[in-house]
């Protein structure tokens, strides 16, 4: 069928596609694309990135900064309630100034590794274990030399478990609850020490309600934190799916045309003959060639023919509708899918897209430039098969050649 009364019409850029237009329409390939989406990052929320970046590293060294800065800062606050339990007398005046400078050690023991990066060697980059191990042991030992206030100490390992319960994997947390009830234990069943919080007097009752206060309170504070982590890593994960959703859609496309590229034209080839042959409804498929192709390449280079190519297929997909599909089946030939079209309406579709490109102006990739194309048209029948399908569609492509080019051919 020759190609009649063609219409001189300029592409409607306009009603480019979204997937095709993240392909650049001045050159830059698809390729060029792929570096500007989110990185995964569900790596690094984790800890289990075995090269992290030096962002990485450094994000990590100021959590651990902020970590250990809060540890001091709960110490601080348990010396204040142990200064009050000096000063109404229930203990030694050393006691609160020796749990202070234990923990303060301690901490401190743990900030010169991390700031010589001796911690970014582990997965576990807080060394969450070795932290519970050695803040329950000041805890204890603390209970052991003042038992009149132990409860004040033990109220504390709740605290200690909230907060590592953030880092935590389960094995760690059995190691450390391990550790615990092994030190716990002989101290309620073996030491003869009497464990107590007293109450007697206003002082006593005022550093005991401030014990347990500021400990609900932390705790507190650490199911915000807790909360605000989830958050986070929700929106990372958002993040992550919608990076791994356009991965997914490049993966799809053709680099050079914005097309869907041979694998998935053929994947929503088979779907769409099964949804046909399911539902009973037309359906035609067009195999569209760019008449000499490799003359054009000859002539004016092969960067120019991928502009051709480029333009070729931006003008098909501002002139199909929205239920059409358009992919590069190879080279210079492309599969074009027709849902609910009969023969006669594939044919007039074909008939004008012909003429669209024919009446294009080439001569601004170079003067005297001329392209044209050939299509074979074929609507399925009942019970074909694709590779059947794709063959008359192909043999009416090859009768619309020997025909002149410049036209289409129906199967």
């Amino acid at each position: 069928m020759e190609v009649r009364n063609r219409l001189p019409k300029i592409p409607n850029l306009k009603a480019l596609p979204l997937r095709f237009a993240a392909s650049s329409i001045n050159g830059e390939t698809m390729a060029n694309v792929a570096p500007a989406l989110p990185n995964p990052i569900a790596a690094e929320l984790d800890g289990t990135d075995s090269k992290p970046s030096a962002e990485a590293l450094s994000r990590r060294l100021r959590q651990r900064r902020q970590s250990l800065a809060a540890e001091v800062g709960s110490y601080a606050l348990g010396a204040a309630v142990l200064l009050i339990y000096a000063h109404a007398g229930t203990i030694s005046m050393a006691i609160p100034s020796a749990f202070f400078l234990c923990g303060v050690t301690l901490i401190g023991i743990f900030a010169i590794l991390s700031e010589a990066h001796f911690n970014d060697r582990f997965e576990d980059h807080h060394l969450t274990v070795f932290q519970v191990i050695g803040h329950i042991a000041i805890q204890l030992g603390f209970l052991l030399a003042a038992p009149e206030i132990g409860y004040a100490f033990l109220n504390v390992l709740f605290l200690i478990f909230a907060v590592a319960s953030l880092q935590m994997r389960p094995l760690q947390a059995a190691i450390a609850w391990t550790f615990t009830a092994l030190c716990v234990a002989p101290i309620f069943l073996l030491a003869r020490v009497p464990i107590g919080l007293p109450v007697a007097t206003t002082t006593e009752r005022l550093a005991a309600a401030l014990c347990f206060v500021l400990t609900i309170g932390q705790c507190a504070f650490v199911g915000l934190y807790g909360d605000s982590l989830r958050k986070k890593f929700y929106k990372r994960s958002a993040e992550l799916s919608e990076a791994n959703k356009r991965i997914e859609q490049l993966a799809e496309l053709d680099e050079l045309t914005g097309s869907f590229n041979r694998r998935c034209i053929m994947r929503m080839l088979d779907d769409e003959i099964a949804r046909v042959q399911r539902l009973k409804t037309p359906f035609s498929i067009a195999l569209i060639d760019l008449d000499w192709f490799k003359r054009i390449n000859d002539a004016y280079g092969h960067p120019t023919g991928d502009e051709v190519l480029r333009t070729f297929a931006i003008t098909v997909f501002a002139n199909i509708r929205n239920i059409d599909s358009f992919g590069r089946y190879g080279g210079e030939e492309f599969l074009l899918l027709l849902p609910d079209t009969p023969d006669n309406d594939a044919a007039r579709i074909l008939d004008r897209l012909c003429a669209i490109i024919a009446d294009l102006d080439w001569s601004a990739f170079s003067p005297g430039m001329r392209v044209t194309i050939s299509a074979g048209v074929a609507t399925l029948k009942p019970n074909e098969s694709p590779d059947t399908f794709l063959a008359r569609a192909d043999n009416a492509l090859y009768t619309a050649k020997a025909r002149g080019r410049n036209r289409i051919a129906s199967a």
